[in-house]
Formats: C-alpha cells, structure tokens, sequence
C-alpha cells in the first residue's frame, strides 16, 4: 500500500490534520490502533470527564438550590445508566469523525503501527479488515501519537483497584473511599465526580498546593471549595508505598510527622502523562527525541527527518487537545508551502472543577521569572451581579498589564464557566488589545463575562462597582 500522506493518530491533533489536508487535495491515510476515531481526549479523556462532570456539577447544583428554600431528595446513582449514557456520547462523537472521514476520503485503518524506516509503517493487529497489507510506503507522516499516563512502577499493583485516569473514567463502580494521587488538574477533576457520586475523596500532593503551575490567586478559592467536598486534602505528603489489601488497598504516607497507613477502596494515580514516542520505531529514522521523550520540531512542526511532522502531546507541552489541533493545521500548510509556524501569543489553559480555572498569556509567576515588568488588576466577583445571582460570588478575574503600553499580557479567571469566558482573553491577547481597549468594548450586562471589561476598569480607575481609583501618572 501506498499514499500521500499518513496521519499516525486518530486523535484530535490527527483528524484535524488529516481533514485539512484531505480539504486541500491531498491523498490521506489515517491510522489508529483504536477500534474507534477521537483518540485519548474523545474515547477516555476531556469528553467523557466533561460529560461526568456535568452531572457531579447538577448534584452540586440541587445541593445549593437549598439556600433558595428548594429542596431537593439525596441522589440515587445509577452506575450502569451513567456509563452508558456517557459511553453514548463517545460513540455519537466518534461515528461523526468515521462520517467526516468517509465524506472525505480519508482511509481509516485501525492497527498498530511502526516505523520500519522513514518513509515506511509496519502494520499489525486492530482490524485487518481495514487494510489489504502489512506495510503502508508514504511520501509524508504527520506523527500524532499522543500520550500515556504516567504510571511510577512502583504503584503497579496486580489489581484493578489500583487506577490511572482511563479506568477512572470507565466508572467501574462508586467507591466508599477513593484516594487521588496527585494533585493535577485531571486528579482533581476526577476527584471532584466521585466526591459528588457519594465517594469519601482524600487527594495528596507531594508539593506544598495543589495545581503548582496554576495562579496561587486562582487556586485559593478553588482549594476552599474543595475542601468542603473531599474528605482530606494532604499537601506535602509522600506516597511511599501501596500493597493490596482484602477489599481495598493499604497506602503508606509519609510527612513530616513521619509515616502512617490508610485504606482505600480504590486509589486513583495521577501524576502526569508521557509521550508516547517508544515502541513505535521512531529509532529507524532520524526522528530526534529530547531528554522527555519528547519529539523535536521546529515552528513549521517539522522533525529531523524530511519526510515526518509531529504535532500534539507527543510534540511536546502543553498536552491540550486544542494546542494539537492547531498545530495540526499548522503541519499541513507548511506541507503544502504555505507560509505557515505555531508561534501562538496565547494557548488557554482549562481546569474543569468546580469553580473553573482558566488562564491564558503570561501568569504572574511566569512574568516574574521572566522579569517583564507587570501591574497586576483584581476584580473580585462578589462585586457581580450575576455572580450574586448565582450564588457563586468566590470567582475572581485577575489581568496582568504592561504599565507603559498598557498591552494584556495574560488573563487568569476563577468562577463558574471560567473556560468558556477566557475565549475573550486569547482574543485580547492576540491582538495585542490595550486595558482602554478591553474597558471600551461594550460587555452585555449582567454576565461574568463582564468582568473581564470591569478589571480593565480597575487598571484605568474607571470601575463602577468598586472604588478603586488610579493613582495619578507622572507626568
């Protein structure tokens, strides 16, 4: 077998890349060694966890509806029901992709595959029906392999109790206990659906916070929440050891005051993810790794080898989904000579607990190891009228600002729906909007996304809902 082009992943970074170049005339061939099309972010990633979180976010909401003086009955959860409506929305998502690919003339072929040299796949397993031959020749690969979760080999016991983040979302039942390794983005995430299943949720972090990268500001309100729905939260703890235990598993912590063990029906580890750039026979080209494992590629998303392109989690971080769906974009115009590169001024960060974490630019830790000189604006949502309707008034958007330009440098907002407003901020950002130009541009009233204009304001000394007023300039 033969083609033009062979997309190795059929994740988000894979499709949108194969789509694009079938769109642009290309011969294209996709593979993944999957039975379906979506990758890790639609089969066991961002699509099932969203859509389990939506459901802890409406138990969370019946809860709160209390102070309304509606009152709802406790939950009963439906283990089966939820897992195959969740499993419902995957295979409606990933039939789509299998339509869109057909429509297209994409050839799907699902198997695993191997770089035999750098122009050719050795193919095995998966479903043989969907190809003819065990080697696929290609004029070019766009390598979009993805990622792994990171599993320390010393918390691989032989017992399903014992999960990374796919059996997570597989809902094999509601634990009595659950401990989440980690203290991430997707440990707390995850913790969070299970906390509000009924689950008693311990998290432990080995560093001082939980989320380390993220905005301290931004964290603060979210760890407080946390803490009313997890049972225990242990910062500066170790893991020193797991071993299976009847019913349960035994973990050993060990902090400052020295060692202890507790049981847990199942333990959730979630200490990051790896390339998945071994076992794929990337060694028989001249493909060139970094000390991560990474790949190595340029802004055209180019590799050392002529004939192979890398994009998504593979290709270095962040992992986002929507990060390798650009970059995959990127990969196929600079194929075709376009003058094409990935050099975003700002790739938004999303954590879907509840509140939302969502940052976007520069936060201030970055700014300050890189010594740019920033002031720093605060709009505290409690000065939100729709936050006050809400009920949610703990949100906070929080703008860093170049005090002689008066650019945005970065935007970082804690609340309710924090992702879906921070599309505004990556826009400004891109843009090279001005605080004036954020405070002028009309915002609808009353929204949360109002408050990105109003901490505009707060820079300006114009804000209305709170008295703030700038200190006069220097002339």
């Amino acid at each position: 077998m033969e083609t033009q082009l062979v997309v190795l992943g059929g994740g988000p970074g894979g499709y949108s890349a194969a789509f694009m170049a079938a769109d642009l005339g290309m011969e294209v061939t996709m593979i993944e060694a999957k039975p379906k099309l979506g990758g890790t972010c639609l089969i066991e990633g961002c699509i099932p966890s969203k859509a389990l979180l939506h459901v802890a976010r409406v138990v969370s909401e019946t809860r709160e509806m209390g102070e309304w003086g509606v009152d709802y009955q406790p939950p009963t959860v439906d283990v089966d029901a939820m897992r195959a409506r969740k499993d419902k929305v995957i295979g409606n998502l990933s039939s789509g992709l299998a339509q869109l690919a057909k429509r297209r003339k994409v050839k799907v072929i699902h198997a695993r595959a191997s770089f035999l040299d750098s122009q050719t796949l050795k193919l095995e397993g998966g479903d043989p029906d969907t190809y003819e031959d065990d080697k696929l020749a290609f004029e070019h690969c766009i390598l979009a392999s993805g990622s792994v979760p990171a599993m320390p080999r010393a918390f691989r016991l032989k017992t399903d109790r014992v999960m990374d983040s796919s059996g997570a979302l597989a809902l094999p039942d509601v634990p009595e206990s659950l401990l989440v390794v980690g203290g991430g983005y997707i440990g707390l995430e995850l913790g969070t659906v299970y906390a509000e299943l009924g689950t008693e949720v311990t998290v432990v972090e080995l560093t001082p916070t939980l989320l380390p990268t993220a905005d301290r500001d931004l964290v603060k309100p979210l760890e407080d929440r946390l803490k009313k729905i997890f049972t225990a939260i242990l910062l500066n703890t170790k893991v020193a050891g797991m071993s299976e235990a009847k019913d349960g598993v035994d973990v050993q912590f060990e902090d400052e005051n020295g060692k202890r063990t507790e049981k847990f029906s199942r333990v959730l580890v979630s200490v990051g993810r790896a390339p998945n750039s071994k076992g794929i026979g990337l060694e028989n080209t001249n493909v060139e790794l970094d000390e991560k494992g990474f790949v190595v590629i340029d802004e055209r998303q180019f590799t050392a080898d002529e004939h192979i392109s890398a994009i998504g989690d593979v290709a270095g971080e962040p992992m986002l989904a929507h990060k390798a769906m650009h970059e995959g974009k990127v990969a196929v115009e600079a194929l075709l000579g376009e003058p094409a590169a990935f050099e975003p001024m700002a790739i938004p960060a999303v954590v879907f607990t509840d509140p939302e974490i969502a940052w976007a630019g520069l936060t201030e830790q970055e700014a300050k190891a890189q010594g740019v000189d920033y002031e720093v604006v605060k709009y505290p949502w409690a000065a939100s009228g729709r936050a006050l309707a809400l009920g949610r008034t703990e949100g906070l958007t929080k703008m860093l600002i170049d005090p002689e330009s008066e650019r945005i440098l970065g935007i970082g907002i804690v609340g309710v729906s924090a992702g879906d407003i921070i599309t505004e901020a990556v826009m400004a950002i891109e843009m090279g909007a001005t605080a004036r130009d954020m405070a002028e541009s009309i915002h609808p009233h009353p929204t949360l996304s109002e408050t990105l204009g109003n901490a505009a304001e707060v820079f300006l000394g114009t804000a209305t809902e709170i008295y703030k007023p700038r200190p006069a300039r220097k002339a």
